[in-house]
């Protein structure tokens, strides 16, 4: 439910990725295993009682987001694999779709929260355009005179699915997710391209979460009246009397 909820309430997040929550069985109590002899036949199933099940694993779901035109001037979306390199405060990296940019006082792009965006090039002073390709291309008109900048590079990772999510549409790299390969062009060797004025949507789709979310809470009835028959069923049982 944390899981379903946590989705639903991203619904509007820019460039958010739904999570996916899987299980396993536990463990099992083997009564009687299976192949074991009785008489002079062969058991052929026995008899094994599960002890539940456990969260094995909260993922995130790396698809591709709808397109939604936004008409900002740094707006950039991600049509396909790929992420923007973040420079946090501290020097270190972190990694984002969310292409929502703003250009600060010194003309560098950065993030809502004021974060460096790396491999962009910086925004002149009396910039009154702004043109980005779908290949990274990047140029301004200043004073009515075209000015062509640094190509937008990219970054990806050989398993997104195990970045560390830490908040504010950022990710981070992990021994799982493998080292960011960085400066890499958009639309080359299965890169995504850009798209300019767009940003990419949240691919949290409500009535599937809505749907699990029923799923859930009749699963969780069944299992609570499953719990309370046992228990009646134990207090007979221990109420009985010679």
């Amino acid at each position: 439910m944390d899981t379903i909820a946590n989705n639903l309430a991203n619904i509007k997040t820019t460039g958010f990725k739904s999570s996916r929550i899987t299980f396993q069985d536990m463990l099992y109590s083997v009564l009687a295993s299976p192949g074991a002899a009785s008489g002079q036949a062969e058991v052929p199933a026995g008899i094994q009682v599960g002890h539940g099940t456990r969260v094995s694993e909260v993922s995130k779901q790396f698809t591709q987001g709808a397109l939604e035109h936004t008409g900002g001037i740094l707006d950039i979306a991600l049509e396909g694999p790929g992420f923007f390199e973040i420079v946090l405060p501290d020097g270190t990296s972190a990694y984002t779709r969310d292409g929502s940019f703003r250009a600060n006082g010194s003309g560098e792009v950065v993030t809502s929260d004021g974060y460096k965006v790396a491999g962009f090039d910086t925004i002149d002073a009396g910039t009154t355009e702004v043109t980005i390709a779908a290949d990274g291309s990047f140029s301004l008109v200043v004073g009515g005179s075209p000015v062509a900048k640094t190509k937008i590079t990219l970054t990806r990772f050989a398993n997104p699915a195990g970045l560390r999510s830490i908040g504010r549409n950022l990710y981070t790299a992990t021994e799982a997710s493998g080292a960011a390969e960085t400066g890499l062009n958009p639309g080359e060797n299965g890169m995504g391209t850009l798209a300019h004025r767009h940003l990419e949507s949240s691919t949290v789709d409500a009535a599937t979460e809505l749907v699990n979310m029923i799923t859930t809470q009749r699963a969780y009835e069944a299992t609570s009246k499953a719990i309370k028959a046992a228990d009646e069923m134990l207090g007979m049982a221990n109420g009985l009397r010679r």
